[in-house]
């Protein structure tokens, strides 16, 4: 496979051989990627995907990660030690950017003229490099989550400076790394706007990510269905108590962030950047099919 984008797209998986469903979208979009694995756990992934995409975790980044917490080994140190070892991979291998994903996506949509509707292309990525990629000082993008992009309301194209999660397209040469037991997406988000980088949340791209505690393994496993979301949240405001807060709605505990502080962050455009006039839809075209033909 011949990916249209120009980064490298990683995921990182724990538990999930059997859903896999990050892997079974970018399959499905004829996208090449690799998956990150802890090592006890690659002859249940080598059964159902290629070996060549399978890398395994080294366990040097499980042992130097910063948890910002006492607890050290005592429970999982969730997606950052993995979501590191890719940054440095990335950089190992001559990228510039390099994007991460979650392993419980299922399937990536465009929002356009009030119709959410799957891709099976993955110009859509390409799109969003492009993008990121006329400006100085983007840090971190990503897609929306398809639940929470409304097609019967009106929405801008992108938001800037908020959270980025589950599916990141990471600047290389940034400053930060993940760190955090929990919410290491809000976390490194903060610490890219607070640094005075730009980040952009596309709606025009969306990411349908199965909800928290829903699908086994990965986090779920791991904290969720022991402690619920309340550590998660009060850690958050441990380490942001400047924008942070802890509150339950929905049944459940969350963290609320105040983004208004970066609202006068903007977008520096790279000198001597020339865009094409008109709009460039990267030949993406609507198609309908028939049922049988939905796999």
């Amino acid at each position: 496979m011949s990916n249209p984008n120009q980064f490298p797209i990683y995921i990182v998986s724990k538990g999930r051989a059997d859903s896999r469903l990050t892997a079974k979208s970018l399959e499905a979009m004829r996208l090449d990627y690799q998956i990150v694995v802890e090592e006890q756990e690659v002859g249940e992934y080598a059964k159902v995907i290629d070996n060549r995409k399978i890398i395994i975790l080294d366990k040097k980044y499980q042992d130097d990660y910063e948890t910002c917490d006492f607890l050290g080994n005592s429970k999982s140190k969730g997606p950052g030690p993995a979501r590191n070892f890719v940054w440095d991979h990335a950089i190992k291998n001559g990228f510039s950017w390099h994007w991460v994903m979650d392993d419980n996506i299922n399937g990536f949509y465009r929002l356009n003229d009030n119709l959410k509707v799957q891709s099976k292309s993955g110009l859509i990525f390409k799109a969003m490099e492009d993008f990121c990629l006329r400006y100085k000082n983007v840090g971190m993008a990503g897609p929306n989550y398809f639940m929470f992009a409304f097609r019967k309301s009106v929405m801008p194209p992108f938001v800037l400076n908020t959270r980025i999660y589950s599916c990141n397209l990471m600047r290389n040469d940034i400053e930060f790394r993940w760190r955090g037991r929990y919410n290491e997406d809000t976390d490194l988000s903060l610490n890219i706007l607070k640094a005075g980088y730009c980040t952009i949340q596309f709606n025009a791209f969306l990411q349908k990510k199965v909800r928290t505690q829903v699908l086994k393994g990965g986090n779920t496993d791991a904290f969720y269905s022991k402690e619920g979301t309340l550590p998660k949240s009060e850690i958050l405001v441990k380490m942001h108590p400047d924008v942070a807060k802890v509150v339950y709605k929905f049944k459940r505990w969350h963290h609320y962030v105040d983004y208004s502080p970066f609202k006068n962050l903007k977008l520096e455009k790279k000198d001597n950047l020339k865009i094409e006039s008109g709009i460039n839809n990267y030949n993406m075209k609507l198609v309908k099919i028939k049922q049988s033909q939905v796999e």
